[in-house]
């Protein structure tokens, strides 16, 4: 089976490559390896996905329309996992535009191939930023979520009426996955867990927003690669029933949370992360940033009902395997 994953540079494109290629699907990557942050982390992961004979990479922009459409003629395409986007809060705030490039006109030629070439199921990421300004926890995607705070959780709330559109309009599959705060080996220098250690074992002052008065689910890469493959092969079917949440529809159609559905206090989280580097952080406590929210809890409920997920990584194990290869990328 031929599966695209865009994104597959990325942090989770990556490790959900690896293991697609592990089960020996035949993956074919894509990705435009922007300069967000270092291209060389990029380059390695491309390097170590190559080194696997199906495995085949396109270095292409979503925005080009005519070099996604070559892709899907070049190849059979059953499954496209959508993880190619312009990511980041903060980084919304001064270039909005690289969103609207990478999210909707990207996504929108996604959809495009998706409509053209009858490909069986679309599996796209959404974000928990799409919460916003909801205070009730967990987070459902029972509830609604039409009071984004940032660019980028606007985008990403574009992707999944998109998504329904499409299916709706041409009966496509489509799942959306609202990741929550996905952290581990080979991840993103722009996250917090990976600047916090990059200066606490430099010695350098660690900056913390709402004077550390926030929460996070984070989820270890592993458990949402494990989320994303027990659901290639549950695509949505249209719900019949008359009273339909936001995650639900007529239409082949469906969002799940994928998150630890076990929040962490910022403060115990870099407790954590001082006692594995053995060291002690030098804070500086800041007000809250703009974009930003106090917490995120997921519910995974329908993600347990329908593809038996429950993530099985506690923070202490998961951060630990990042500082071990952080220590031996960085430092070795």
């Amino acid at each position: 089976m031929n599966i695209v994953v865009t994104g597959a540079a990325g942090f989770i494109g990556f490790h959900l490559s690896k293991r697609l290629l592990a089960e020996n699907y035949h993956v074919i990557g894509v990705d435009n390896l922007n300069d967000y942050y270092d291209v060389r982390l990029k380059k390695d992961r491309l390097e170590f996905l190559e080194r696997n004979k199906n495995f085949n990479f396109y270095k292409v922009d979503l925005a080009d329309q005519d070099s996604v459409n070559a892709i899907f003629e070049n190849h059979s395409i059953s499954i496209v996992i959508n993880l190619a986007a312009q990511a980041g809060v903060r980084y919304s705030l001064t270039h909005p535009h690289s969103y609207v490039h990478s999210n909707l006109v990207g996504f929108v030629n996604i959809l495009e191939a998706c409509r053209h070439y009858q490909v069986e199921h679309l599996v796209y990421a959404s974000s928990s930023s799409v919460y916003g300004a909801n205070t009730k926890t967990p987070f459902s995607t029972q509830d609604s979520v039409d009071h984004p705070v940032s660019i980028y959780a606007a985008t990403k709330k574009a992707n999944e009426l998109m998504a329904h559109t499409y299916s709706h309009l041409f009966n496509i599959p489509t799942t959306g996955l609202r990741f929550f705060t996905v952290y581990g080996p080979w991840g993103r220098p722009d996250m917090a867990y990976f600047s916090f250690t990059k200066d606490i074992i430099e010695g350098n002052t660690i900056q913390v927003y709402n004077n550390g008065d926030m929460l996070r689910d984070f989820t270890y890469i592993d458990d949402i690669v494990e989320g994303i493959v027990k659901l290639l092969d549950h695509p949505p079917i249209p719900d019949t029933t008359r009273c339909l949440d936001p995650s639900t529809s007529h239409a082949p159609y469906k969002i799940y949370n994928i998150g630890n559905n076990s929040p962490v206090r910022l403060m115990d989280f870099i407790n954590t992360l001082e006692k594995l580097i053995d060291h002690k952080a030098k804070i500086e406590f800041l007000p809250m940033q703009p974009g930003d929210v106090k917490e995120t809890y997921a519910d995974i409920t329908d993600l347990q009902k329908e593809a038996g997920f429950s993530p099985a990584t506690p923070l202490q194990i998961g951060l630990g395997h990042f500082v071990e290869w952080y220590m031996r990328y960085h430092l070795e």
